[in-house]
């Protein structure tokens, strides 16, 4: 088989044979297909798309392309959930205990965070102590003790995905619904789900901007999903603002830690409750509760200590440290350096949160190369959301930076110009936009 004529078939909008896919994704692997006709490929698929089957082909042989997960020591269906990105995005950390209260049992695989969306590696790393790098032979056993456990990604998984992600980041092949949602869909399947809720942002703070594009994604990953033998619901939440009060990593974990006492922001309670439900349905664990009923339960254990409990066990079994109050220990505490006042009196009509992500990697928050460190104590919180009335002067937002951050001073007065800008204000009410937006099954 010729790369080359692949290349034309797909070009010239013909579908691809199962084999020609799977001779691609083995090329992709072995590195015997230079990087240029892989670049020449992806750009004809952003051209002339594919079909169902094309891109159920190709995202099981990107799963096949590396290491496999057997999770057969799970007790019932293993349930994954997967984000794809925004920020204040803190749902991982509440949903892996809350849906623990039901029995489900859970291995989340997580990645590092890269530009202003938050990785959930590095928002469990904030904790001290907590080991994230945990050898697969030890999954079983923490599994059986807490009923979940997070790790880091291994290098393994899915690599052909890894070469194709990296060549579309700089040949302008990234807005292609085929391409992100076998991306993605061959991390899950190759982790081991046998069942996956999606949780689909939309808004200014997230990839797929409005509504319309997010439900084509998710209804692409579903069809995926669901050909590759793995029931799949997708739920499209709101990102048009951040999630709930912060954004930051010891900041977020912080906010875990306050939600599971019951003082969380309504909006990542809604979320969370949400997506849990609906793992809980496919993991079967949710005895006579469906619809509104389980989602209303999952609200109450999530704020009542039932989660709280699961959620020390997770921080414990990881060597995480938990103060005698209860609380996680951070290897860095948060400092509020500047608080940031409204510029003029009115109702908050609206807060962009890709410019709020941005502003928060230039504090320290997040990365812009794989290589950068963060500063786990640096983010930024959240005093007045959209819908909000505020006066001139009032606290709209405060920046804050580990404890021992020596970073230039200058930095945050930069910061605090360039966040201006993602406020909007209104003189009239402005109506508060619901978390969620559509549940597709």
């Amino acid at each position: 088989m010729n790369i080359v004529d692949v290349i034309l078939d797909k070009r010239y909008g013909r579908e691809l044979s199962d084999e020609q896919i799977q001779f691609f994704i083995d090329g992709v692997t072995d590195k015997s297909i230079p990087d240029y006709q892989i670049s020449a490929l992806l750009m004809a698929i952003v051209l002339n798309g594919m079909s169902e089957r094309e891109m159920t082909t190709m995202t099981l042989a990107m799963a096949a392309s590396g290491q496999q997960n057997d999770l057969s020591y799970v007790d019932g269906i293993p349930v994954d959930k997967h984000s794809t990105g925004g920020v204040g995005d803190k749902i991982t950390p509440l949903v892996m205990p809350l849906c623990a209260t039901f029995g489900v049992q859970s291995v989340k695989l997580s990645g590092r965070g890269l530009g202003f969306t938050g990785g959930t590696v590095d928002k469990f790393e904030s904790i001290d102590g907590f080991q994230i790098e945990v050898p697969q032979e030890k999954f079983p056993e923490l599994v059986k003790a807490t009923g979940m456990v997070i790790s880091g990604q291994t290098p393994d998984l899915a690599p052909a995905d890894k070469v194709l992600y990296a060549l579309r980041d700089v040949t302008g092949t990234v807005d292609s619904i085929p391409l992100i949602a076998s991306s993605i869909m061959s991390k899950k399947i190759a982790g081991g789900a046998k069942a996956i809720v999606l949780d689909v942002t939309c808004g200014s703070g997230a990839f797929m901007k409005t509504p319309e594009r997010a439900r084509e994604l998710a209804e692409a990953m579903i069809k995926i999903g669901n050909l590759a033998g793995r029931k799949t619901i997708a739920v499209i939440t709101d990102m048009d603002q951040p999630l709930g009060r912060t954004c930051g990593n010891a900041l977020e974990m912080m906010e875990v830690f306050e939600t599971l006492i019951g003082k969380g922001a309504p909006d990542v309670v809604e979320v969370a409750s949400v997506i849990a439900a609906n793992m809980v349905e496919l993991a079967g664990k949710n005895g006579d509760l469906t619809g509104d009923a389980l989602v209303e339960e999952c609200k109450k254990r999530l704020v009542n200590g039932e989660a709280l409990e699961k959620y020390y066990e997770l921080i414990i079994a990881q060597g995480g440290q938990v103060m005698p109050n209860g609380a996680p220990v951070y290897k860095v505490k948060p400092f509020e350096e500047i608080r940031v006042t409204s510029p003029e009196t009115g109702y908050i009509s609206g807060i962009k949160a890709d410019v709020v992500g941005h502003a928060s990697v230039m504090l320290g928050a997040g990365r812009v190369t794989k290589e950068d460190n963060i500063d786990y104590g640096a983010g930024i919180s959240f005093y007045r959301k959209v819908g909000d009335y505020v006066r001139r002067g009032d606290v709209l937002c405060s920046f804050s930076r580990g404890e021992n951050s020596d970073a230039d001073e200058g930095v945050l007065y930069d910061v605090m110009e360039y966040i201006l800008d993602a406020y909007s204000f209104s003189t009239e009410p402005v109506e508060k936009k619901p978390s969620i937006i559509d549940i597709i099954r």
